[in-house]
């Protein structure tokens, strides 16, 4: 039977709690009000990503996205969206201590109607991890291929190949839920890997490009939808071919104004 009753909550830090071994969860970005407003009655939770720098900027990568841009998505996110779980993804350079994490946190809090923030990294932000949540910050954790660390990295690299870097994501995972994350939201890790990881924790475990054994999956909305046309990661299931769709609309659309059958009487005044 699923959690959700008829009439749908708002979806709380403290009831995503109980999908852990019952109900698989569900998070998709967006980054406009339309958009949440869409995605609002199907989903349990809205990650406002810092992939929004690729996909509607035209970045390379999401390192340029800046705390002022990810607030104002987020206010317009929160403006179409009031039920689902919105989550605010802290961008690069934004948590270098835990006094500037705690600062821009708070602004998070203060400025939009976000219910918790996302970090990237692993031990390394137990600290910063801990003085968040002490300081009433919910968090959701992120390992594995992480985004912000593309240049670092040399390139985005699949991780979980090998039982030294198993072990070595399971003490990350530990480590930042015993920090106090709420989530650990698991990318690109090798499916068995992803899978002891989230045996491993009692808080839930959400992937992307992690396999079934996550308590949750989310993919990027452009990324889902068909939109993004740049690269398919091979972990994207496109359940819409949404550029064509808007690309056959548009000609349409032209082509009726070029020779005069756009508008109508019916659409004049």
């Amino acid at each position: 039977m699923s959690i959700h009753s008829s009439i749908k909550k708002k979806i709380t830090v403290k009831s995503v709690q109980k999908y852990k071994n019952r109900e698989k969860l569900v998070m998709i970005t967006a980054y406009d009000a339309l958009f949440a407003s869409l995605f609002e009655d199907e989903v349990d939770m809205i990650l406002v990503g810092d992939s929004l720098n690729m996909s509607f900027l035209g970045k390379g990568d999401t390192l340029s996205a800046t705390m002022d841009q990810m607030i104002y998505h987020t206010q317009a996110v929160c403006n179409g969206a009031q039920t689902p779980l919105i989550v605010f993804d802290m961008p690069f350079g934004s948590y270098k201590t835990k006094e500037e994490a705690l600062g821009n946190a708070m602004r998070v809090y203060k400025e939009t109607g976000a219910d918790a923030i996302k970090i990237e990294g692993g031990k390394e932000r137990v600290e910063i991890i801990e003085h968040l949540t002490k300081n009433g910050i919910a968090v959701v954790a992120h390992i594995g291929l992480m985004p912000q660390f593309v240049r670092s990295e040399g390139g985005y690299r699949v991780r979980g190949k090998s039982k030294e870097d198993i072990e070595s994501l399971i003490e990350d995972a530990k480590a930042l839920e015993a920090a106090g994350a709420f989530i650990v939201l698991i990318e690109g890790v090798v499916s068995e890997a992803a899978k002891e990881i989230t045996e491993a924790l009692r808080v839930p475990t959400i992937g992307i490009g992690a396999g079934d054994a996550c308590d949750g999956q989310v993919l990027v909305w452009s990324d889902m939808l068909g939109f993004f046309e740049s690269f398919k990661p091979k972990f994207v299931k496109q359940y819409m071919h949404g550029a064509k769709l808007v690309k056959d609309a548009v000609k349409e659309y032209t082509n009726e104004v070029k020779s005069g059958k756009f508008p109508t009487d019916e659409f004049s005044y």
